[in-house]
Order: C-alpha cells, then sequence, then structure tokens
C-alpha cells in the first residue's frame, strides 16, 4: 500500500514539474495565459521563500512580483529538465538576496505577516500560527528557511539544498536538527 501511494506521489510530481515546464515554454512564447497559470499554481512556494528571506510581508510580496516579472523576461533561457520548480525558487531566491543587498538588511517579520504566508492546503487557526512562528523564531535564519520551504513551500530536500548551496547530507542534517530542536522545545527540554 506504501508502494503504491509513494508511485502515485512520484507520477503526481513529474506530472506538476511537466506542466510547469509546458507553462515556462508558454511565456517564453509570450503567452500571458501561461504567466497566469504559472503564478496560481506557484504563487504559495514564491512568496514563501520570499518571506523567509525578506521577513517582512511587504518587502517579500515586491520580491515575489518581481520574480514573477524576472520570470517573464527569462523564460527563454529555461531549459527543461524536469526541474522547473528548482528553478524558480531560484529565481526567487536571487531576487530576494538582491533585495537585501540593495537594502543591506534583514527583518524580523511580525505575527501578523506570518498569519499572511498562503499556504493554500492549510486550514490553520490563527494560534497555529502564531505557534510556528514562535517555533519558527528559535532557529537560525537557515534553520528557519529550510524548515519553511519543505513544510510550507512543499519542496524536496534536493530542491532545498540546491538552492542553499548545500550537500544534501548537509541540508538534511540541518532540517532534522532544526526539528529536534523544536521538538525539544515543545517537549520543554532545553535547547542548548
Amino acid at each position: 500500500m506504501i508502494w503504491m501511494q509513494t508511485t502515485a506521489t512520484q507520477i503526481s510530481a513529474q506530472q506538476e514539474a511537466e506542466r510547469l515546464d509546458e507553462l515556462l515554454s508558454g511565456i517564453a512564447a509570450g503567452n500571458r495565459d501561461s504567466l497566469a497559470q504559472l503564478y496560481d499554481r506557484t504563487r504559495a512556494a514564491v512568496y514563501g521563500l520570499a518571506l523567509s528571506y525578506m521577513k517582512n510581508k511587504s518587502d517579500a510580496e515586491d520580491v515575489a512580483q518581481d520574480t514573477y516579472v524576472q520570470i517573464w523576461n527569462c523564460a527563454k533561457s529555461f531549459r527543461p529538465q524536469g526541474r522547473p520548480m528548482a528553478w524558480l525558487m531560484t529565481v526567487t531566491r536571487n531576487m530576494a538576496l538582491q533585495q537585501l543587498r540593495r537594502k543591506g538588511r534583514e527583518q524580523t517579520m511580525e505575527p501578523e505577516e506570518w498569519d499572511q504566508l498562503p499556504a493554500p492546503q492549510s486550514t490553520g487557526r490563527t494560534e497555529d500560527q502564531e505557534l510556528i512562528h514562535q517555533l519558527l523564531s528559535l532557529l537560525t535564519a537557515e534553520e528557519s528557511r529550510i524548515i519553511t520551504l519543505h513544510a510550507v513551500a512543499g519542496l524536496k530536500h534536493r530542491e532545498i539544498a540546491q538552492l542553499a548551496d548545500l550537500p544534501l547530507a548537509t541540508e538534511l542534517s540541518k532540517y532534522h536538527r532544526a526539528l529536534k530542536k523544536l521538538k525539544n522545545v515543545m517537549e520543554g527540554e532545553d535547547t542548548q
């Protein structure tokens, strides 16, 4: 039964990657409908990554908008290799880092800005979101970003490792260490 679920998930992910490839090809051809569809399918992940870097709703929205403008302008350079989401996340990361360099700062996020984080499949209550915000604030920026990218944006560890320029084993280690840190806090143990 688990094997069938894993296979179905892999097929679904492959189909989604193929669909994103098609949309990026449409964008490269100047099709605005393809851009709109790409936006609908990827906006939560793009905004989530932007927010994890910018720590500010307004700046994250700017980065997300700049990302889609950049995608429109650079779609011709995308080469379909079954990794369109990784390409989108790389563009988003680059746009966020570019804005941070321009501003020369990193900000902290207010709880209400975390509440705005789009999570289309989530029906979480405000209290849940506040708890998540409090827990993530206990992590380093890198740990928080890794957890957010995996849990909110739905990226695979391999994609996160590529975005963070880390070996996969290092990314996995940081992910599991962050989870252990969060578990210890939730169980009332010291995080040191």
